[in-house]
């Protein structure tokens, strides 16, 4: 009775995720992929259906593969992909060289400063993502707050355009990110057994070969949490590239968006969505991969 019991509370543990994955997750993806199987048309709702019946029978089935092959062959989503694919790498290590050293002075702080830093890591979500990039927006316009204290004191003669430019565009990305690589490198990196260090420095281990050599390699799985964390989203990032960044340059979010609301073109629409799963399940089932390995090398 015990076994059946314990049996019945791991299976409902267990299930009640699933269930909410599979109503959240797996019925969505099945109707976009169904959608984006079928042939746009100026109907209600937009696109054909894949099933055509008669009298209560299945007579025809219309499966309709350019959707996909428009993707490889047009140029604006083959450059929308990669321009995607790069911001969200470039985003990413930047993302990395400044939130490395800020986990790890976090980690190595005093216990009484910790949570003090973390807030200050955290702060920012308190106010809304789009009021924040907003504010950006007044900070790098022409006649926005830097230019004018650059044109007060006298360092340039005209204003710098930074608005629309990919620099505002990495630089709203790394702002808002930043904190999803921090807080995974922090919880690696304060795990970490100090004695290690003290160790590599008995041996004669100077302390940038130590963290070379002990730090480092332990933080590997916190950093490819924390670049996950980082590169999925920002792949299919749109207010900041569509409020900071160049009218000429597309990523996948905006496009998929103009392909759904001003197109009305919902099978491309969802066979875009679906190619961008399909880029980022690679990195998941890889970090997956390195996960199972690390825990089977222990």
């Amino acid at each position: 009775m015990a076994a059946r019991g314990l049996r019945l509370g791991r299976l409902l543990v267990i299930g009640v995720p699933m269930g909410w994955l599979l109503l959240f997750f797996l019925a969505p993806f099945l109707i976009d992929f169904k959608i984006s199987l079928s042939e746009v048309r100026l109907a209600i709702p937009p696109y054909a259906p894949l099933l055509e019946w008669a009298d209560g029978k299945l007579v025809a089935m219309h499966l309709q593969l350019t959707n996909y092959r428009y993707l490889f062959t047009d140029s604006l989503y083959v450059s929308a992909y990669g321009y995607s694919l790069q911001v969200a790498a470039v985003s990413t290590l930047l993302c990395l060289l400044l939130g490395y050293p800020m986990a790890l002075g976090i980690a190595r702080a005093e216990p009484a400063r910790r949570n003090l830093l973390l807030m200050l890591v955290i702060l920012p979500f308190w106010t809304s993502f789009l009021l924040r990039v907003y504010a950006w927006m007044g900070l790098l316009r022409n006649n926005g707050l830097i230019n004018n204290f650059l044109l007060w004191a006298g360092v340039i003669d005209t204003p710098i355009q930074m608005m629309q430019t990919d620099f505002a565009v990495y630089l709203g990305i790394v702002y808002s990110y930043l904190p999803f690589m921090i807080l995974p490198l922090y919880t690696n990196l304060e795990k970490h057994d100090g004695t290690l260090l003290e160790a590599a420095a008995d041996l004669g281990a100077k302390p940038l070969a130590a963290f070379l050599r002990v730090t480092l390699p332990l933080s590997v799985p916190g950093i490819l949490a924390g670049a996950l964390l980082v590169f999925i989203p920002v792949v299919g990032e749109y207010v900041i590239p569509t409020l900071l960044g160049r009218p000429d340059q597309l990523m996948i979010g905006r496009v998929l968006s103009d392909e759904f609301f001003a197109n009305r073109d919902w099978p491309v629409a969802s066979a875009v969505a679906m190619m961008m799963l399909v880029l980022l399940v690679v990195p998941i089932v890889a970090f997956q991969r390195l996960q199972n390995n690390a825990a089977h090398a222990r």
